[in-house]
Order: structure tokens, then C-alpha cells, then sequence
């Protein structure tokens, strides 16, 4: 291969790679307005099906083997030794509430290990098995990959329980060599924190051990492979592992600030540094102008930069009807130069997405809610499903279709479905499934304190009886979303249907004196839209006598 088609390969990848692009929000207990840890996922892929995994607690004999398939594509990676107990995981979080959720950073090329068997996403979920706390976890991880190997890229892994939460950078070493290096910095209690696909971790304080971790050879390793030669002070382990370019400041870094900025003023100067004319990083983390709710949280997940220098709303490529999406790729060329689409937090391309709320207030049954939605995030809702859940609701199950299989069963294709009828006329459809989303999430959450007063009050007697009340709420939680979606569907294709909307009265379509349907309206095209169309095509569609 010539050296044009091996840097032609190289940037398909790296275009590809950044497909896979996640984000994570974070609120500490002292930063929320009910004492919960937060902790929020999208897992954004092209080729995602989306469904909620579960695996059952179990005792295992000593030599038992657990295989290993890569979470991604479910290419079968080896052997591990299977541990004596796990832990009942729904999700992403386990029944202690243990949560961990991700995002990819990738980081320098050659330090993936190709002969690894631990890649990033059976990381999470066999440690989820094995932990009890956000601190044995990353003790967990780090075993894992020092034993088996590590066969990711870079991650950025966010470790919450009802107490902390951490951000854990990792990358390998290379083909071949066991382990990682890596480094985990506890979010202080009163702050917020987001990583979205770019290493954010820059300088640590070695000396604190409360609240930072680290492997020994982190910085060494850098300076063996001329990453690094400063004084250990200097450090960043974003700098030497995962070195800031113009896509990680853009499709990345832009996308913290912009949740940074919905709570704390003062971050709305880092406009710069996103836009690169400022070399100044964001800090990791920040305080909050005011508390956080789960419900602000999940309004967080559905942001397309509104109101900001760089919201899709406002430019052509939006449309007609202001949509906030663009067609993949990020990138695009227009002759000989390069241009871009922004990348905001919520996407298409969401194949599930979480509200993780974590309370150490309340036995663990109870404490841990996954605030779970299928598809993307601003036209999902966010349903509870409690971490004692042992039982996975139908609507959200693997193998009710799959990514090239529609099923009328699954929540992954009824939101896609809902979705995808309203992107192309987003400002004229949206408020139609914004009523719907709101009446749910907030009956969800006016609901929330007395349904888990009937599981508190069982659980003093009978925690079985407790869980599975949980369970069950759980199940027909998602069932009465996925009804209500499909019906919402249902709604939105007799309403639109052929570009014209169908009138309405006291909620229900207009009939006129002798039942026949009401004649219908017609919206055409907004305004400042036909303004556009004419210049740009001066007379041609002008009418003439």
C-alpha cells in the first residue's frame, strides 16, 4: 500500500472512530438538590441496537471460565477466569448502585494492545459484577488489565456510587504488553464534571491519595516513550497520551463546555479554547451556580448548543424548519477545502442513553434509579428502572430485532420511528412530542416519592418482597412508555401526513357538522425560509401574468 492510501485509511478511521462518540455528565452529592449522585451516559454509534443488558448475581466453582466478546462488534477476544460471586447488573449500574458509563477517547494509535482480552466495554460490565464501591472498582479495573490486557484504545471512564464519583483516564501500552497506564481523580462533592470523548485529566496531585489514583508507571512510561520529559509536577496525562487537536476541541471538548456554561456563567469565556483561539484548557471540574436536579440532568443530554455561537438551529443547515441534526459525517469537503457540522451532546445516533441517580440515604434496592431511555436523548424519555431489577422488560430486551431488523416489540425502533418522522420537519412536529415527553417524565418523577415508600416500608420486613414490587414497577414503567410512544407515532402520521397538518379541537382531530374531517391546513414553508429560496433563485419561480 502507498504511503497516499495509508494516510487515506488512517484518516478513515479516525473519521470512523469518532462515530463512536459518548458523553458523560457528572454531579456530586453536594451539587445536586436532593443529595444523589448523578451520573449520565449516551452510548452514540452507527450500528448500536439498543437494548438493556442484564446480568443475573450468581456463585460460580473455582476454575470456571468467563468468556470474553468485544462489547462493540462481539468479536470473541479469549478466556478469564470467572470470580466466585457476582452481582445482580441491570444496565450500567449493579444492585449496590455502582455505576460506571464511558466515553472514547482513543489517544495515541500505537498503544492499543491487539493481543488484549479485556476490551473497554466488558471492562465495565464484569467489573460492575465484582464491585461493591467506586473505589474498588478502579482497584478492579486496573487488576483486570494488568492480569488479561487491555485491547482498547483510550477511555475515559466516569465510576460512581452513592457517595463519590471518579473520572478514569486509561490507555494501553502496546501490542503485547499487559496492563495500562492510567489515572483516577475523585469530582469533589459540591462540583460538576463531563468528559465527551477527549482525555480531561491534565495535572494531579500524586501526594493526595484520598481523592486521586494512579498506575506507578504513568508518568515513567511517558517519558520511555518520549511523550514526556518535564518535572512530574508538569504532568498532564491528556497532553502526553491524548494530545489536543482541532476535532477533540470541537466535536469534543465543546460539548462539556456547553453543559459547563448551562450552570455556571463564568464558563461561557472558554468560548475561545472551543473555537481555538485560546490554548487555556476547562478544569476538570467546577461548581455549579445552583443545584442540580435529575430532571436538569436529563434535560443536559438534549442539548444542541441553543443560544450559543454555535447552535444548528440558526444556520441553513438547519433547514426549513430549524432542525438541530446534521447528516453524518462530521466532516465534509466543498472542492479542495475541509469544512464540519457541529457535534453536540444529543445525536441521532444514540443507541440507549441514561440518567444513573444514586442516594446513600436509602438501602440500595431503592437508592438506585437508571433514568433509561432508547434512542437519542432529546426525543427519548427517561423511565425509571430500579439497580434490584432481575427482570428485563420486554419492550427493551436484545433480540426483539436488531440493528438491520425492525420489530414493532422494541422501544430501540418505536423511538427511532417517532424520531425520525420528525427531523425533517423538526420546529412544526417537536412541541407535538415535547407534551408527550414532559407529561411522562414528570408523572415519573411526581410518582418516584410514594413509590418508593410502599418498596421502603416492605423492605423492613421482607426485602424480597421489596425488590420485587421494584421490579415490577420497573417493567410496567417501560411497557406503559413504550405504549404511549407508539401511539404518540400513531398521532403524528395522521396529523402530518403528506405536509399538511390536520386541525383540532378540546385533543381530539376535527370533524365538521356531518362527521366528515375538517379540512386541513396547509403551513408551507416559514418566512425567512422562502426569503432564502428567492434570492437564490431570483425570478425563475416568480409568477407573471
Amino acid at each position: 500500500m502507498n504511503k497516499r492510501l495509508i494516510t487515506f485509511a488512517f484518516l478513515l478511521f479516525a473519521l470512523l472512530a469518532k462515530t463512536l462518540a459518548c458523553t458523560n455528565l457528572i454531579v456530586g452529592k453536594n451539587a445536586s438538590t436532593d443529595g444523589s449522585t448523578i451520573v449520565s451516559y449516551s452510548a452514540d454509534s452507527y450500528g448500536m441496537f439498543g437494548y438493556l443488558c442484564h446480568y443475573p448475581s450468581g456463585t460460580f466453582a473455582k476454575g470456571t471460565m468467563l468468556n470474553i466478546n468485544e462489547w462493540d462488534t462481539g468479536k470473541y477476544l479469549g478466556q478469564i477466569e470467572q470470580a466466585k460471586k457476582t452481582y445482580n447488573v441491570i444496565g450500567n449500574m449493579n444492585e449496590f448502585q455502582l455505576t460506571i458509563a464511558e466515553t472514547t477517547f482513543g489517544g495515541r494509535e500505537e498503544l492499543v494492545d491487539s493481543t488484549g482480552i479485556i476490551d473497554y466495554g466488558s471492562l465495565i460490565y464484569i467489573t460492575l459484577q465484582r464491585a461493591h464501591t467506586a473505589r474498588e472498582a478502579i482497584q478492579t479495573m486496573d487488576k483486570l488489565v494488568q492480569e488479561y490486557g487491555y485491547y482498547s484504545s483510550g477511555e475515559s471512564f466516569t465510576i460512581a456510587d452513592p457517595n463519590e464519583v471518579w473520572i478514569m483516564d486509561m490507555v494501553g501500552k502496546g501490542p503485547g504488553i499487559r496492563g495500562a497506564v492510567w489515572v483516577a481523580v475523585r469530582i469533589p462533592d459540591d462540583c460538576i464534571a463531563a468528559h465527551a470523548n477527549q482525555s480531561r485529566i491534565h495535572q494531579f496531585n500524586m501526594d493526595d491519595k484520598e481523592n486521586c489514583m494512579y498506575s506507578s508507571d504513568v508518568i515513567s512510561f511517558a517519558r520511555e516513550k518520549k511523550y514526556f520529559n518535564g518535572v512530574n509536577k508538569d504532568f498532564s496525562f491528556a497532553d502526553a497520551y491524548a494530545p489536543l487537536d482541532f476535532s477533540a476541541r470541537r466535536f469534543c471538548e465543546a460539548r462539556v463546555w456547553s453543559f459547563y456554561r448551562m450552570f455556571n456563567p463564568e464558563m461561557e469565556s472558554y468560548l475561545g479554547y472551543i473555537q481555538g483561539t485560546s490554548k487555556e484548557p476547562m478544569p476538570l471540574y467546577i461548581k455549579p451556580a445552583k443545584k442540580l436536579s435529575v430532571q436538569d440532568i436529563k434535560n443536559a443530554m438534549r442539548d444542541h448548543y441553543e443560544g450559543t455561537p454555535l447552535d444548528l438551529t440558526k444556520d441553513l443547515g438547519a433547514g426549513p424548519y430549524k432542525s438541530p441534526y446534521r447528516l453524518s459525517p462530521l466532516t465534509y469537503k466543498v472542492g479542495d477545502q475541509e469544512y464540519f457540522n457541529e457535534r453536540p451532546i444529543s445525536t441521532q445516533q444514540t443507541g440507549f442513553t441514561f440518567v444513573a441517580q444514586m442516594r446513600a440515604d436509602k438501602p440500595d434496592a431503592i437508592g438506585g434509579v437508571l433514568w433509561f431511555g432508547m434512542d437519542d436523548a432529546n426525543m427519548t424519555v427517561y423511565t425509571p428502572v430500579y439497580c434490584c431489577t432481575d427482570k428485563v422488560p420486554e419492550c427493551y430486551a436484545q433480540g426483539k430485532g436488531d440493528y438491520i431488523t425492525f420489530s414493532w416489540d422494541s422501544s430501540f425502533w418505536i423511538f427511532n420511528w417517532v424520531a425520525n418522522m420528525i427531523y425533517p420537519r423538526y420546529s412544526l412536529m417537536i412541541d407535538d412530542l415535547r407534551s408527550t415527553q414532559k407529561e411522562m417524565e414528570s408523572g415519573f418523577n411526581m410518582s418516584q416519592d410514594a413509590i418508593e415508600a410502599t418498596a421502603a416500608k416492605m423492605y423492613e420486613t421482607d426485602p424480597a418482597k421489596a425488590k420485587a414490587f421494584l421490579t415490577n414497577y420497573t417493567n410496567m414503567s417501560a411497557q406503559n412508555t413504550f405504549e404511549t410512544w407508539k401511539h404518540l407515532g400513531e398521532f403524528l402520521i395522521v396529523k402530518y401526513n403528506d405536509g399538511v397538518v390536520k386541525r383540532m379541537k378540546n385533543g381530539k382531530f376535527e370533524r365538521n357538522s356531518i362527521g366528515q374531517p375538517a379540512p386541513v391546513m396547509r403551513p408551507g414553508y416559514p418566512k425567512d425560509f422562502l426569503e432564502e429560496v428567492v434570492k437564490a433563485t431570483g425570478d425563475r419561480y416568480k409568477v407573471t401574468q
